[in-house]
């Protein structure tokens, strides 16, 4: 069993930037993929970005390359998403992820066992 929780989220500015945490409890991310989905109001879930936490290049959904980075300390046990130049489209509840997909599947969420609560980001146009 795995929990996951993260913090960091706020309100900001359209260009503005935030830094996204997620540690786990119970258990580390092992040999598990770790990913960042958001849900915004009326949406379902989308992916974010993701990366296998023993090594691997990472993967992110089109409309954040080149503004988003995920980013993880062994050492701390840590997920990081560094979120620049935001936009109010980003605005959504932002959840963190463990599981084992296959790269093909990275994106698809219901192949993650193990989610956190959520953070808010909140863009302001």
């Amino acid at each position: 069993q795995v929990a996951l929780e993260e913090s960091g989220g706020g309100l900001v500015q359209t260009g503005g930037s935030l830094r996204l945490t997620c540690v786990a409890s119970g258990s580390s991310f092992g040999s598990y993929t770790v990913a960042w989905f958001r849900q915004a109001p009326g949406k379902e879930k989308e992916f974010v970005a993701g990366i296998r936490w023993s090594a691997g290049n990472p993967y992110y959904t089109d409309s954040v390359k080149g503004r988003f980075s995920i980013s993880k300390d062994k050492a701390a046990g840590a997920l990081y998403l560094q979120m620049n130049a935001l936009e109010a489209e980003d605005t959504a509840v932002y959840y963190c992820a463990v599981g084992r997909p296959i790269v093909s599947a990275i994106a698809s969420a219901s192949m993650y066992y193990y989610w956190g609560q959520g953070t808010q980001v909140t863009v302001s146009s």
